[in-house]
């Protein structure tokens, strides 16, 4: 008598700060499937699913949208009973069960308190982790927006040596990157040379292990490159340290999100412009939408990291669709919502 096939099902975790490229990269992972039945886990930070309805779409044979799980209550390496686990129970339930399964976690979440929960029996018998990727925004990482200016920061212990210096934007890139089986440089076209050279450099200086690095643009790396790894990291997380090993609990207190309803505008670029200005003007980390323009069957896809912003009509609007532009801004403890909310009144 044949032997019941026990062949787990690999999950592919594609990790990275805020605005790194990992939905664009899945989109192309996508277009590269060559043939496999995927499923996506998409979890955001704010009750807006931007990057899910990106993916919905696509309208790609690889991905049918039945196979697209959107969550949206909270990071999921804060909610791995509550979300993570009826969310994986609904993907093997379905009547055809996917060739491999793609988490795309949320720009603040750890990649550790994830994978340990496919050490869960009800989960490890049936899945396992075929690899971390981990994509590093390199125009980010160029400008020094995860690591505290050193002449700064001396002058500051100086003064105060009792001074608190951690960084949270520093330890959720440091604890994404020393999990990875494999690390995405995006957006080195942005860079030049030099520039791109260092922050290879950086990253190295940040990897616990020898991990690969491959720099691309636009996201543009092929499925067969991303899936199979066969990492089994389930089987290695005392080789992916964290800054939160000690922790039983952790949450993202220092980081805060919130959604504004925006009106129908008339001129994109200079809406686009006023969203730069809010950006240096209040420090903010990250903002994407979809807004109603006027005159325009098509909604208008917004996204911007820091002041870096790219706008696009992505989709016309659907009948009986309601058009009303939405759009999340994501930034640390204390943005000033009110003034925010003003100035795009």
């Amino acid at each position: 008598m044949a032997l019941p096939d026990i062949r787990k099902i690999p999950v592919t975790i594609i990790t990275g700060f805020l605005g790194s490229g990992k939905t664009t990269l899945i989109r192309h992972l996508l277009q590269t499937a060559g043939g496999k039945r995927l499923a996506l886990m998409i979890n955001e930070f704010g009750d807006v699913g931007v990057d899910g309805e990106i993916l919905r779409s696509c309208g790609n044979a690889a991905c049918p949208e039945e196979n697209i799980i959107e969550l949206t209550n909270g990071c999921l390496c804060c909610t791995v009973a509550d979300d993570f686990i009826p969310a994986m129970e609904g993907l093997l339930a379905l009547p055809t069960p996917p060739d491999h399964i793609v988490i795309e976690t949320s720009g603040l979440a750890l990649p550790k308190p994830l994978v340990k929960a496919f050490d869960w029996p009800s989960v490890r018998a049936k899945l396992t982790v075929d690899g971390v990727i981990a994509v590093v925004d390199a125009a980010a990482v160029a400008a020094g927006r995860f690591v505290d200016d050193p002449e700064t920061l001396a002058v500051q212990r100086k003064n105060d040596p009792l001074l608190d210096h951690d960084n949270p934007l520093e330890e959720v890139f440091e604890d994404q990157l020393s999990c990875a089986d494999l690390v995405i440089l995006n957006k080195t076209d942005l860079l030049d040379d030099q520039a791109a050279a260092r922050v290879r450099s950086d990253i190295a200086a940040n990897l616990p292990r020898a991990v690969k690095t491959i720099a691309t643009s636009e996201g543009r790396i092929d499925a067969s490159v991303l899936l199979g790894l066969a990492a089994a990291a389930e089987d290695d997380l005392a080789a992916r340290p964290s800054h939160h090993d000690s922790e039983e609990d952790h949450d993202h207190d220092e980081f805060e999100s919130f959604v504004l309803d925006v009106p129908t505008i008339d001129d994109p670029d200079a809406f686009v412009g006023k969203l730069i200005a809010l950006a240096e003007a209040h420090d903010v980390l990250r903002m994407k939408g979809f807004l109603p323009v006027m005159g325009k069957p098509m909604r208008l896809l917004v996204q911007g990291v820091g002041a870096r912003f790219r706008h696009q009509f992505d989709r016309p609007w659907r009948i009986g669709e309601e058009r009303v532009g939405r759009l999340v801004v994501i930034g640390e403890a204390g943005l000033d919502r009110a003034a925010i909310a003003r100035a795009l009144a």
